[in-house]
């Protein structure tokens, strides 16, 4: 009861959280705590496998503010490593309903341990309504937005999840943090948004700079790694098949004809552990009030 493992995907860590098997409520107030560095467990947020009619596996995904995401790609690869790892599985590909939609996740091993997995992350689209973008509904690619004064061009899309991308010829972390959480909660975006700054290095690859919804600065991200290779696409930028470079770590995307997305990248455990009961008394206090 209570157990928990812990996995990172190029820097980006989740805790993976059986439901039936935890005693305590996993309300907003207990996400913050569990993913809380210096209080908590630690990491970039919760994994919650959940029963599902339309899939092999559900999940929820859960931000370390509390919040709920639609998609997440390191997740995925996370979430798809422990159910091979951990006996939910044997078979190398499954189906895991996401509140983003259904995907598909290829494990590869070595040893009977999964290394790297490939992702079918869905269709990206650019449709304001779809994303969504304030406004009439059109494809946002290229549009203006003026923030601290400066006016910049980004492009909008949806992979399950939202983002903003802005191409720029140099990426500065400083940059990046400054201006993500102003662009985050932009009233543009009423869901709020991941925004990414991409630097083109070639015809196959693009260096980025996320700013995670609900997260915040974070080393990798896969939605976001999607969502940049098809605005590449989009704005004529970059071929289909496109290695996306974060300070975490690479990985491989190819955008199809239809707009749907292949994402393959490394999977790493970092430990399997069990909620102290310290830590639990705190969870169900706060999760109390």
């Amino acid at each position: 009861m209570n157990k928990f493992v812990k996995s990172h995907g190029l820097g980006n860590d989740y805790i993976v959280l059986d439901e039936p098997n935890i005693s305590f409520r996993l309300t907003p107030e207990a996400i913050k705590l569990i993913c809380h560095r210096n209080y908590g467990i630690g990491s970039d947020g919760i994994l919650l496998l959940v029963p599902s009619e339309k899939a092999d596996f559900g999940l929820k995904i859960f931000n370390p503010d509390g919040s709920s995401a639609e998609k997440s790609g390191n997740g995925l690869r996370i979430f798809a490593k422990f159910l091979y790892e951990h006996g939910y599985t044997k078979k190398d590909l499954v189906s895991i309903d996401t509140p983003g939609g259904i995907v598909t996740a290829e494990v590869e091993t070595t040893n009977n341990r999964v290394s790297f997995v490939t992702v079918e992350m869905g269709e990206a689209t650019f449709r304001s309504k779809l994303i969504p973008v304030e406004g009439e509904d059109r494809e946002v690619v290229g549009e203006k937005i003026r923030i601290n004064g400066e006016i910049l061009r980004f492009t909008a899309v949806s992979v399950g999840n939202p983002h903003c991308v802005f191409f720029v010829n140099e990426l500065d972390e400083g940059y990046t943090r400054k201006l993500g959480p102003i662009l985050e909660t932009h009233p543009l975006f009423p869901n709020r948004i991941n925004v990414q700054f991409a630097q083109v290095q070639s015809r196959n690859k693009v260096n980025i700079l996320i700013w995670e919804r609900g997260a915040g600065y974070t080393l990798a991200s896969g939605s976001s790694s999607c969502a940049v290779a098809a605005a590449c696409v989009r704005n004529g930028l970059t071929d289909k098949y496109v290695t996306v470079s974060m300070p975490g770590g690479e990985l491989q995307i190819q955008i199809r004809d239809d707009w749907s997305i292949k994402m393959r990248g490394p999977v790493e455990e970092v430990y399997v552990g069990t909620i102290s009961q310290d830590l639990l008394e705190k969870i169900n206090k706060i999760s109390s009030v």
